[in-house]
């Protein structure tokens, strides 16, 4: 394995230098395919070792917080992530900030969660391989491992069954729909994390669909940060999840800095 250092472009760099000069900064990243790489099965996923060091140091340093937004499951995610106390962890798309909040649904959204899963359930028995995710207050529907010439049957099966239950929110992700009894958003989340730290400035970190509902909400001085191809929002593009880890990296080096830490 090469141990050359990642090389990032020059508006990464013109970034980290701008976002370590602020206020009060807020880091926020997705977990699949930003901090831990995509693999096949979902609980083998582990946070790059590098990334886990800097949001660590990140969220010691003053005037700096730190949060993780998946679309995992908070109880899943805080497993994965091994991460500091001082880390925020936001979990199911933006849903859950709380072990607790399964709790405040409405008698309305149970009974709408219930029969997403019940419709789930029934499409996992008809096309093997399809994996559903249950969470306090959505199902996530996997086909990735369903037989290629299933796949388009599933799909078709998933979008006119619980994707039209009247009242729930979809989010569409990689080979992935995640389905939500109540209305949510990474976006959301992300406003919600500002508000309540006072953030200066924010940065963002994501590879997925989904988190082009936080790209959108960003504006100078924040930032958000594309990992790997495909259309964005976003103001930088950066290649991988070891290009995330020299980010981070980076990131704190500087801020650490600036505050004379």
């Amino acid at each position: 394995m090469s141990t050359e250092p990642i090389n990032l472009p020059d508006d990464a760099l013109r970034a980290i230098d701008a976002l370590s000069r602020t206020d009060h900064l807020l880091v926020a990243s997705d977990f699949d395919g930003t901090m831990a790489p995509i693999v096949d099965v979902p609980a083998d996923a582990r946070t790059d070792p590098q990334t886990q060091v800097a949001l660590a140091e990140l969220a010691g340093l003053a005037a700096t917080t730190v949060a993780v937004v998946s679309g995992r499951a908070l109880d899943v995610l805080a497993e994965l992530t091994a991460l500091p106390s001082s880390v925020h962890l936001v979990g199911s798309h933006g849903v859950e900030f709380d072990s607790d909040f399964s709790a405040g649904l409405t008698d309305e959204e149970r009974a709408r969660l219930a029969e997403l899963n019940r419709q789930a359930d029934d499409l996992a028995a008809r096309f093997p391989g399809l994996f559903v995710e249950k969470k306090p207050a959505s199902t996530a529907l996997h086909y990735r491992h369903v037989a290629a010439d299933a796949r388009d049957a599933a799909v078709d099966a998933i979008q006119r069954g619980p994707c039209v239950i009247p009242g729930v929110h979809l989010t569409a992700g990689k080979q992935v729909v995640e389905i939500a009894a109540i209305e949510t958003s990474k976006g959301l989340a992300l406003e919600r994390l500002r508000e309540i730290d006072g953030a200066t400035a924010v940065v963002f970190l994501g590879d997925d669909v989904t988190d082009e509902s936080a790209f959108v909400r960003l504006s100078a001085p924040d930032v958000g940060v594309k990992v790997g191809e495909g259309k964005t929002a976003a103001d930088v593009r950066i290649p991988d999840t070891a290009a995330v880890a020299r980010f981070l990296t980076e990131l704190a080096a500087r801020r650490r800095e600036h505050l004379g830490a």
